[in-house]
This record gives C-alpha cells, sequence and structure tokens, in this order.
C-alpha cells in the first residue's frame, strides 16, 4: 500500500509484521517498541530518553493494533524525521466499527478536547483502551494525531512527536 509522505519528512525505518505474529504474544508490542525505537533515537540529543519515551509511545500504538484482534494481513509502521519531529505511520487491518471509533477520538482531539476526554476516559471503568491510548498520547505526549484516508479492512495514524521538546 502506498501512503503519500509529506516531502519535509525524511523516511528512516519501516517495519512490517504479520498481523497473526503481532497478536500471537503480548509481548510482541513492547519488544518491538523497544527495538525500533532504539534505532530511530541512536542520533538524538540524549538518545537513552529518547529511545524511553518512543518506545513507550510506539508501544500504545502497537497495542491499539493487538486490541483490533485482526490476525489476517500485515501491521506496517514507518518513520520519518523533520528536525525534531518524528513522524510514525502505523497502518493495520481494521473494521469499519472500530475505525469509526477511531474517527471519533481523532476528531475529539482535534477539537481542543483531548485533556477533559482523557480524564473521562481514565476514570470509566467501561471505556475502551484503546481510547484511553490515543487519548493519552495526545495529552502525555502532546502527539498530533491524524487519520489517512484507506481502503476499506485498513487504517492508518499518522502521529508527530516532538519528544526532544517534553520537559518530563
Amino acid at each position: 500500500m502506498e501512503v503519500l509522505v509529506d516531502a519535509a519528512f525524511e523516511p528512516l525505518l519501516e517495519l512490517e509484521m504479520e498481523m497473526a505474529t503481532l497478536v500471537a504474544d503480548w509481548s510482541h508490542c513492547d519488544q518491538s517498541a523497544t527495538y525500533v525505537a532504539r534505532m530511530v533515537s541512536h542520533d538524538r540529543h540524549d538518545p537513552i530518553r529518547h529511545a524511553n519515551l518512543l518506545s513507550a509511545a510506539l508501544n500504545e500504538l502497537f497495542e491499539m493494533s493487538f486490541h483490533t484482534r485482526e490476525s489476517d494481513g500485515a501491521l506496517t509502521c514507518r518513520f520519518y524525521r523533520n528536525g525534531s519531529t518524528e513522524r510514525i505511520e502505523l497502518t493495520f487491518p481494521c473494521s469499519a466499527e472500530q475505525r469509526n471509533s477511531y474517527e471519533t477520538i481523532v476528531e475529539r482531539i482535534g477539537n481542543g478536547q483531548a485533556l477533559a476526554n482523557y480524564l473521562d476516559v481514565i476514570t470509566d471503568d467501561a471505556a475502551r483502551a484503546e481510547h484511553a491510548i490515543l487519548l493519552g498520547l495526545a495529552v502525555n505526549y502532546d502527539a498530533n494525531i491524524e487519520l489517512s484516508g484507506q481502503d476499506t479492512g485498513m487504517m492508518t495514524f499518522v502521529v508527530d512527536l516532538a519528544l526532544e521538546r517534553l520537559l518530563n
């Protein structure tokens, strides 16, 4: 699948994994995130801090794809860089219902309601984990999150992270 890339972002890395492999074991999310984050962060000002922050954020994104429980198709993760900003493009199979749910959350984030929604979600035992993940990325990592257009059955998150400017 071809994804249009903003020319300002330089490609860094691409990872593809069969969804069946990812959902076979929960630990694949953390292991893959740690590996990729270390590779992408090696030339940052504080590479260990950067890799830790990036690994945590990426692990959350992988977890969202894990929660789809889709075992057909592949997960593709592309990394790009523009100055101090890392861009993650994460593409994975997903149902129309899940996609609609994600679109609603991303729309709320774009409307400046991320913090209020995040507080609602983390105090609601019935809330879906994916909602807390997306809202948490926006609130805790100051992430810019968008969905790009996809064919049916697939979705792509475009997440920009400027981790070096985070104070904590």
